[in-house]
């Protein structure tokens, strides 16, 4: 797919995730080459900023994320890109200007990306008055809607955001964007599956005990307070980034890497998942709440001490899962998740537990425990592929132990690239495999809602887990005595 030139224009741009992330991102990507001919950038937001004053501050984006790399002459190339409306997105006044600038002469691609880096409370009024502005108008170029996660607060609110945008904008035009599609070591899930012949045949229930998908930060909640507190564990990472690499590790391999037929396989994996009945959620769902704790030898406060966090709060910032895919695959294959904040290490993993060797042959001999296989996919800070295999010590006793072959994702000369280089590229090319369709979405509030009603209505208690350590106790939900969490990407002694 080729790149078209385009405009994109960016709601929010003045916000922290245009400060952090898309800005850089475009930046990088006019250094690489990668941005069409002619590409343009227009920022929208409330603030009195002239063109100088916007391009000031872009600078000190680009300067703080590539800090020593930073090269003026490729900064003043991308600067002719940029563009600052100010726009208040309440006022309808306000988009018949932006009409006016994008028809206008200042020659903008007819090709436009409208990017919401905004509250999804505000989606529809934006949407609306875009339409009312004949901005979705596709007579002489195509029209894409990029729209941030959250895809609603559970499934009657993702159905309604759903039916408003829908009102303006075809299912084609619908960019949801989950920037952890767009990192390459998950994109690597997909060609490590689907180029290896080898695994194929024993990526089954015959052959693999469970599956262990892994989130853990080192974080709190920054300054996200009211956001989070409203969230929780369970809406922020689990329903949305930890589902998701849980359908590229079981779908089926897709006729193609064509967007639909990608996107197709994922739904189905969606679609196979046991439902949790209400009565069952303690069984299949637990929570936590991190208390004061240590991380990195520095004392950090609970939870119920952050900022605009309420007293009594029982929103949770530890949530762990397990899940049944009901298929001719993965029956009977349990799928452990877990996701949480201020734990002992920062890091997103796939672990893949294989079944227990028979030891008959070994009954003879001082081997009397083997570890099993596991293949193990860092996601990030480690970008890796390995598999742990059981090999003979030296020496004259039969003993064995664990050694790991170790696939590197990336050499030591290749840098790493932001997901949102990704994705913002493939908006220009039209490339929808990495996004999100609604039926992926709606599948997945439905897998999570009947968790999230029951702690809705449980509010006297919630479990704790010191700051540093990883996460309250939840051993119940496994379904063997020797399954237990994988927090590591080295071989670990049973």
């Amino acid at each position: 797919m080729n790149a078209e030139p385009c405009t994109y224009v960016i709601f929010g741009a003045t916000g922290n995730l245009s400060r952090i992330k898309l800005m850089p991102a475009l930046y990088h990507l006019d250094v690489a080459k990668q941005l069409p001919e002619g590409t343009r950038i227009v920022a929208i937001g409330r603030r009195p900023w002239d063109q100088q004053k916007w391009l000031a501050e872009v600078r000190d984006m680009i300067q703080a994320k590539v800090k020593d790399d930073f090269d003026e002459t490729a900064f003043q190339n991308f600067s002719q890109r940029l563009c600052y409306h100010r726009t208040d997105i309440q006022q309808p006044e306000d988009y018949k200007a932006l009409a006016e600038l994008l028809n206008g002469k200042q020659q903008f691609p007819r090709n436009i990306a409208f990017y919401l880096s905004i509250s999804p409370a505000d989606f529809g009024t934006v949407l609306e008055q875009l339409s009312h502005s004949e901005l979705f108008d596709e007579e002489f170029g195509w029209r894409r809607v990029i729209i941030e996660k959250p895809f609603g607060y559970d499934l009657d609110s993702a159905q309604a955001l759903q039916k408003r945008i829908s009102h303006y904008l075809s299912e084609e035009q619908i960019y949801r964007i989950d920037h952890y599609l767009g990192k390459g070591m998950v994109q690597n899930v997909l060609v490590f599956r689907f180029a290896n012949v080898m695994l194929e045949p024993l990526w089954n229930r015959n052959y693999i005990d469970h599956v262990q998908i892994t989130h853990s930060e080192e974080i709190g909640i920054d300054s996200r307070g009211d956001y989070y507190n409203g969230a929780g564990a369970l809406r922020d990472m689990l329903q949305s980034h930890l589902l998701q690499l849980l359908t590229l590790v079981a779908m089926e391999p897709p006729v193609s890497m064509e967007a639909e037929a990608l996107r197709d396989e994922k739904v189905k994996v969606l679609k196979s998942i046991r439902p949790i009945p209400k009565e069952a959620v303690h069984a299949h769902a637990h929570r936590g709440q991190y208390a004061a704790g240590t991380i990195k030898g520095e004392k950090v406060k609970g939870y119920l001490q952050e900022e605009d966090i309420p007293a009594g709060s029982v929103t949770e910032t530890y949530a762990s899962m397990k899940l049944y895919i009901d298929n001719w695959r993965w029956r009977g294959v349990p799928f452990y998740m877990r996701t949480g904040k201020r734990m002992a290490k920062a890091q997103s993993t796939i672990s893949i537990c294989f079944r227990h060797p028979p030891l008959q042959f070994f009954r003879d001999t001082n081997v009397n425990c083997m570890n099993p296989n596991w293949v193990l996919l860092g996601i990030q800070p480690e970008e890796c592929i390995k598999m742990e295999m059981t090999v003979k010590e030296p020496g004259l006793e039969m003993s064995t132990r664990s050694t790991t072959l170790d696939a590197s994702f990336r050499n030591h000369d290749e840098k790493a690239i932001d997901a949102y280089e990704d994705l913002l590229l493939d908006v220009l090319k039209g490339d929808r495999s990495l996004f999100l369709r609604f039926d992926e979405v709606e599948h997945a509030w439905r897998i999570v809602d009947p968790i999230l009603q029951t702690w809705a209505v449980e509010r006297d208690f919630i479990a704790t887990y010191p700051a540093g350590s990883w996460g309250p106790e939840d051993s119940r939900l496994f379904d063997k005595d020797n399954q237990t969490w994988r927090s590591s990407l080295t071989p670990e002694c049973k």
